[in-house]
């Protein structure tokens, strides 16, 4: 996958959200990491609406993991709205990616570069980097 010089890479899961810079070339990635941010979850709802049939019958769907995605999107959203977000690439668990997904405002889902449904969050670097250059 193509990751131009400069752009976010944001690893998450249902319990985190790491932000990392493409410091490598385009079709050959390098990451350095940016921050991990601590986000409020506040939207407990989204989980609940969204919640799959399999979830739903099993009691299984944690609704933690799922406000998590729906924080993840109102981060990237305001910065978006800010015009403070750069590409950005989003590499997550199935659940957590479409949160986000459900969440993005327009302006958000232009600045998506690419998106890889599978935790990468706990990988080695270099392993992230391979996944990303495959994908």
């Amino acid at each position: 996958m193509k990751v131009s010089p400069g752009a976010l890479v944001a690893l998450a899961n249902g319990e985190r959200f790491v932000l990392m810079r493409n410091v490598g070339q385009a079709f050959e990635p390098k990451l350095q990491r940016v921050e991990e941010l601590d986000l409020l979850l506040t939207n407990f709802s989204a989980g609940v609406r969204h919640q799959d049939p399999a979830g739903q019958r099993a009691g299984s769907t944690q609704l933690d993991e799922l406000a998590h995605g729906a924080a993840i999107a109102e981060w990237l959203n305001s910065k978006a709205l800010n015009g403070d977000l750069e590409p950005v690439l989003i590499a997550a668990d199935p659940k957590t990616l479409g949160q986000i997904r459900q969440h993005c405002h327009q302006q958000t889902q232009s600045r998506i570069i690419g998106e890889i449904a599978k935790d990468l969050i706990n990988q080695p670097l270099e392993s992230i980097e391979r996944v990303i250059a495959d994908s």
